[in-house]
């Protein structure tokens, strides 16, 4: 696996670009935004709300807008797809807006537990009904009316904290959040950008409203987790270096490099400056003899979205790979721990699971077989990169997910590998 690539957009930056640029007085222009399933049903439900959003070519938007303002009432159901981003991030935005709303999703989104936005959004007064005491997805919203409000969030959710302090924006008074550890920070640095800085004390984050915003140019740098795929694969596979340009290097994303380090991995960063308020840079990685390590406690929300992969790693290390305190994995796209062992395990790779997270023991052989996807896009793309390690030909079943966060994954893929690695993968997702 040779060459140079970029890879798609920053998710979590797409979906706040969207959003705050539909908030912020004047015009935000935005490019490189990631044109993926989950992106495009927050530019959907925006639009339903009276978002002037148009795009003018691939990945680049202009938004006009008169601030708060511009949110009105929907004119249909907010449907959010898959993407537990969108749903949570507009409850808190709509939490504010003096209108009616209802958000929803998919089958699996509407799975997904929204108990830990919900409650301290109503500690600020918003009146949320839904299943399950709101707990569940649709949830129907009266908003306005908020009062400013100190809370403590259970968890270390930048979905979470990213809804309060987008309530807090049309909220009179200052709002904050306190998390136990931190989580990604994608909504304070793009708030402070567009001219409403968040105080942070500690684990806390504070935001004083009504904040004002103002439009400004946006570049979306290539997302780090999509990234974390292809450094696995050019770790992994013999005689591989992988150069992949403009990723975000945010540390509140980057645990997966401290995870690489600890293994033993061989990845290089150059070029490394500021856009837009983010760290970007260009990660190199080569092919590596790697050592099974404990992975656990503040790393674990740093490192979340890539999990999956620490298990194809630790099966092809040195000694025992541990995970724990990652319970956050059992309510994503899929129970990720369940999922994972399960998948892996149709290949042959034994990993042993517990109830925050997973082991595995090193020096596996990966077969040939048939797994599925289980319809979660880290999962499926998990499964190819284990498809190109794998003794014989791996099938995949319902890869389409891959769409929500990595357009044509397959396709780069394809170019990077050498022949007999692409040719294990080409056949269910070249077009992907």
């Amino acid at each position: 696996m040779v060459g140079q690539c970029q890879v798609p957009g920053d998710k979590s930056i797409s979906h706040r670009a969207l959003i705050l640029g539909s908030v912020a007085q004047g015009t935000t222009h935005i490019q490189g935004l990631l044109e993926s399933d989950d992106c495009l049903n927050t530019a959907k439900c925006l639009g339903l709300m009276g978002s002037d959003l148009k795009r003018i070519g691939p990945g680049e938007y202009i938004i006009h807008s008169a601030g708060l303002s511009q949110i009105g009432e929907a004119s249909d159901i907010l449907d959010a797809g898959n993407s537990g981003t969108t749903l949570r991030l507009l409850l808190g935005l709509v939490s504010s807006r003096p209108h009616f709303y209802v958000l929803s999703g998919d089958a699996s989104l509407r799975q997904r537990p929204m108990e830990r936005v919900v409650k301290p959004l109503r500690q600020m007064g918003a009146r949320i009904l839904g299943r399950q005491g709101a707990s569940l997805a649709p949830l129907a919203v009266t908003g306005g009316g908020l009062v400013a409000e100190s809370l403590k969030s259970s968890v270390a959710s930048a979905q979470v904290k990213s809804a309060i302090l987008l309530a807090g924006l049309g909220t009179v008074g200052v709002t904050s959040i306190t998390e136990p550890s931190l989580s990604r920070d994608h909504t304070e640095r793009m708030l402070a950008y567009l001219g409403c800085p968040v105080m942070r004390r500690g684990n806390t984050i504070s935001i004083e409203g009504p904040g004002e915003l103002e439009g400004r140019e946006i570049v979306v740098p290539g997302d780090f987790s999509s990234a974390a795929f292809l450094l696995t694969a050019a770790v992994l596979l013999p005689h591989s270096k992988v150069t992949i340009k403009d990723v975000n290097l945010n540390p509140t994303r980057t645990g997966f490099l401290e995870v690489l380090s600890r293994m033993g991995a061989a990845v290089e960063i150059d070029n490394v400056r500021e856009v837009c308020g983010e760290p970007v840079g260009d990660l190199t990685a080569s092919t590596s003899n790697l050592y099974g390590c404990m992975i656990d406690g503040e790393l674990i929300p740093r490192v979340i979205d890539e999990l999956p992969l620490v298990a194809l790693l630790g099966s092809q290390a040195k000694g025992e790979t541990k995970v724990v305190d990652a319970a956050e994995l059992r309510v994503k796209e899929s129970d990720r721990i369940s999922t994972t062992a399960t998948e892996l395990g149709k290949l042959g790779v034994v990993v042993d699971t517990f109830a925050d997270g997973f082991s595995v023991q090193g020096g596996q052989i990966i077969r040939g077989g048939s797994c599925s996807s289980c319809d979660d896009h880290r999962i499926a793309m998990m499964l190819v990169v284990a498809g190109l390690l794998g003794e014989e030909e791996v099938a995949i079943c319902d890869p389409g997910c891959i769409r929500v966060s990595f357009p044509g994954y397959g396709n780069l893929l394809n170019e990077l590998c050498f022949p007999e690695h692409a040719n294990r993968c080409i056949d269910y997702i070249e077009s992907f």
